[in-house]
């Protein structure tokens, strides 16, 4: 017994604790839902390709008009963005941590009023081998 004993203080010494759990992952939901921010139920394409980017907008830049025709994702990880929707003249604001489904189909733009730049984490879920999820206006 007292050998046994001695074996383990031997492996707690040379290893650590035996039975010491790892770390626990801290999971924070931030949104769930199945419509855009405008109501429009999100309709992913059959087999899409997933395009995922970075966008920074520097203080003062604003993206041309345009439209998304595929679910548009934005997470905001720095600064505030204002978005124009220019079919009803409303705009509303994504601050950093909030996460927004993008309008389709509809005419708006983005832009930084802000006093530090922008910077979004973007998710477009496209037909495969589009190019992109941005119709311009012309």
């Amino acid at each position: 017994m007292r050998m046994a004993a001695a074996a383990v203080m031997v492996l707690v010494m040379c290893c650590g604790a035996l039975a010491a759990d790892p770390p626990k992952v801290n999971v924070q939901p931030v949104t769930r839902t199945n419509t855009t921010v405008t109501g429009q139920p999100i309709a992913v394409p059959q087999n899409p390709d997933v395009i995922v980017s970075i966008a920074t907008f520097p203080v003062g830049a604003r993206l041309p008009e345009h439209q998304h025709p595929h679910p548009h994702y934005v997470y905001v990880l720095e600064g505030v963005l204002t978005v124009v929707n220019t079919e009803t003249k409303k705009t509303f604001d994504v601050k950093a941590g909030d996460f927004v489904v993008e309008m389709q189909d509809t005419w708006h733009y983005g832009i930084n009023n802000g006093t530090v730049p922008v910077k979004l984490l973007v998710i477009d879920q496209v037909p495969a081998g589009t190019p992109n999820n941005m119709k311009p206006k012309r």
